[in-house]
């Protein structure tokens, strides 16, 4: 039986040690690929990471600039709306001042047509013909008489 092992030993050898060598180059193949895909793994899981970063670093940026263009945006519509405001006053001082104007014109215009009637109406009951004739006398005296 150790000749049998022995001669099946020395013929298979040769194809065993073959297979053998074939198989470990064939395992260090697969563990040098194994390793240049874990390494392009990790390059890939550091670029994804960079960007990650440089996305938080984008958001906030965003963000900040959201924020004080919407504060500025807020100051404009305060001075819009001041500035608005402002004109609808000096409009609404200016329109009651001309308001204001109108109304005493036409009081004093009927201040003056009143008085004017009153002063008709109490002619009218105090004047008789005797007294008439009396006035045109003295206007006519005072002009420089009838010549």
């Amino acid at each position: 039986m150790a000749v049998f092992a022995a001669i099946m030993l020395y013929l298979l050898k040769k194809p065993l040690t073959e297979a053998f060598k074939v198989r470990r180059e064939t395992i260090r193949a697969e563990l040098i690929k194994a390793e240049e895909e874990k390494q392009a793994a990790l390059a890939q899981l550091t670029a994804t990471e960079a960007k990650l970063a440089r996305l938080d670093a984008e958001k906030s940026d965003v963000l900040e600039r959201a924020r004080r263009e919407a504060e500025a945006e807020k100051l404009r519509i305060l001075q819009q709306t001041e500035e608005e405001t402002n004109k609808l006053r000096e409009q609404a001082a200016s329109e009651i001042e001309r308001k204001s104007k109108l109304v005493q014109i036409r009081l004093r215009r009927f201040s003056a047509e009143e008085s004017i009637r009153l002063a008709e109406e109490k002619i009218r009951r105090e004047i008789n013909a005797e007294k008439d004739a009396r006035l045109v006398r003295q206007s006519i005296e005072s002009i420089g008489g009838l010549s």
